[in-house]
């Protein structure tokens, strides 16, 4: 497929599940089991779909190394076994390693919990020229935080501050925060897949009853289950509040991994091309100077 192609179809495929605003926004009008024109008989098509989508992203990064004016932050929010690490490792599999890194965030450790909440997120924002992948993020203090008020126990914070307008406020300053990378050249996606509760149970049951997948469950993980509906209501709340048109946030239908991962693929693919990337034009003189080192070498015998 020619790249101008590719890049439209990206869009396309991206643009239904992006979210930019969060007026009138409701999880419930997305369907985790959406794959638009896909069905399951075409997962074949699906898989090609996305090596040409690697495939693109792997010249867009390429470009974006070496122009080095621009970076990009992807963040990956969602609920267990919904597929981010999957989704991670399969869309950038031919992306550079030394133009990418991923952050996974776990619960903050004590030194994180003597700053301010965006700190530790803060400090690992890629530079220019390369891809940053957040496993989790500052997102987590709107969602898990939440849904656990107890946590906010932990940090520290002055009480004085824990009013009712906490939550409003962490949006307010995520905005805030975002619009400051945006402004200065720092291209933000947030990434939401969107797993259903039936689907989440399968994958669950399947880590036990698979030993070579047993690793990969946590009592943990059943119990945060059983605040389904409150992570549902804390993830509405949060993207309705920080969706904006410099920082989108894309709803991916993650109960076909498959399918999640050609929307993911789509969408960074057309971030890129927003951006308008070129490698960087050669002057005179490094043209001479090129030139005399061709010359330089060929004559050696």
């Amino acid at each position: 497929m020619k790249a101008d192609k590719l890049v439209k179809k990206a869009h396309e495929l991206a643009n239904p599940f992006r979210v930019t605003s969060g007026k009138n926004f409701r999880l419930r009008d997305y369907d985790p089991g959406d794959t638009l024109q896909f069905d399951h008989k075409d997962k074949d098509r699906a898989k090609k779909a996305l090596a040409q989508g690697v495939q693109a992203l792997s010249l867009l990064q390429d470009k974006l190394y070496a122009q080095d004016q621009w970076a990009v932050l992807l963040i990956f929010q969602a609920m267990d076994a919904a597929g981010k690490d999957g989704a991670i490792k399969h869309v950038m599999s031919g992306v550079n390693p030394q133009g990418c890194e991923v952050h996974s965030f776990k619960a903050p450790t004590s030194e994180e919990l003597d700053h301010d909440f965006l700190w530790r997120c803060s400090k690992r924002v890629p530079e220019r020229g390369r891809i940053g992948i957040f496993n989790r993020s500052y997102y987590e203090e709107t969602l898990v935080v939440r849904v656990h008020p107890q946590i906010l126990a932990k940090q520290k914070i002055p009480r004085g501050l824990l009013g009712k307008d906490l939550w409003n406020q962490r949006f307010e300053d995520i905005r805030a925060f975002e619009r400051y990378l945006s402004r200065n050249g720092v291209l933000v996606r947030k990434f939401f897949l969107n797993v259903s509760k039936e689907e989440q149970k399968k994958r669950f049951l399947e880590r036990i009853d698979q030993p070579d997948k047993n690793w990969k469950f946590s009592t943990a993980d059943s119990h945060e289950r059983q605040f389904w509906n409150d992570y549902q209501k804390a993830y509405e709340e949060t993207i309705r509040h920080t969706a904006t048109k410099e920082s989108p946030w894309y709803i991916v239908p993650a109960d076909n991994k498959w399918f999640s991962r050609v929307v993911v693929a789509a969408a960074v693919i057309d971030a890129l091309d927003s951006l308008k990337l070129e490698y960087p034009k050669v002057g005179k003189t490094q043209r001479e100077e090129l030139a005399a080192a061709k010359k330089e070498l060929l004559a050696e015998k």
